[in-house]
C-alpha cells in the first residue's frame, strides 16, 4: 500500500477530485495548507503599503491506495492539477505500513 500526498493549487481541487474518482479512488483527505517552493511568494499592496506574502495558500490531498492503483492515481493528479505555470505543486509517494478501518477493525487492503 502507498500513501500519495499531493500539494496543489486551490482552484484545481475539483478537477483533481473528479480525476481521482474516475480512476476508482473511493476516499481522499483534503487540508488547506500554506507554503512555498520555487514560487517564493509574492508582493501585495494593501492600503498603500507594500508587503510580502511568503506563504501561499495550497491544498494538500492525501490518498491511500493499493500498489496496483499507484501509477493511475499519480497520473490522474498530475494531469488534472497541471497548469503549466510555476507553483503547480508536488506529489509525494511513501509506503504505508498498516491501515485499520476503525468502525469494523478491517486491516490493510480491506480497510481501503
Amino acid at each position: 500500500m502507498k500513501l500519495v500526498v499531493a500539494v496543489i493549487k486551490p482552484f484545481k481541487l475539483d478537477d483533481v477530485r473528479e480525476a481521482l474518482a474516475e480512476v476508482g479512488v473511493q476516499g481522499i483527505t483534503v487540508t488547506e495548507v500554506k507554503g512555498f517552493g520555487r514560487q517564493k511568494g509574492h508582493t501585495e499592496l494593501y492600503r498603500g503599503a507594500e508587503y510580502v506574502v511568503d506563504f501561499l495558500p495550497k491544498i494538500k490531498v492525501e490518498v491511500a491506495v493499493a500498489e496496483d492503483q499507484l501509477e493511475r492515481v499519480v497520473e490522474a493528479i498530475t494531469q488534472s492539477a497541471r497548469t503549466g505555470k510555476i507553483g503547480d505543486g508536488k506529489i509525494f509517494v511513501s509506503s504505508l505500513e498498516q491501515v485499520v478501518r476503525i468502525r469494523t477493525g478491517e486491516l490493510d487492503h480491506d480497510a481501503l
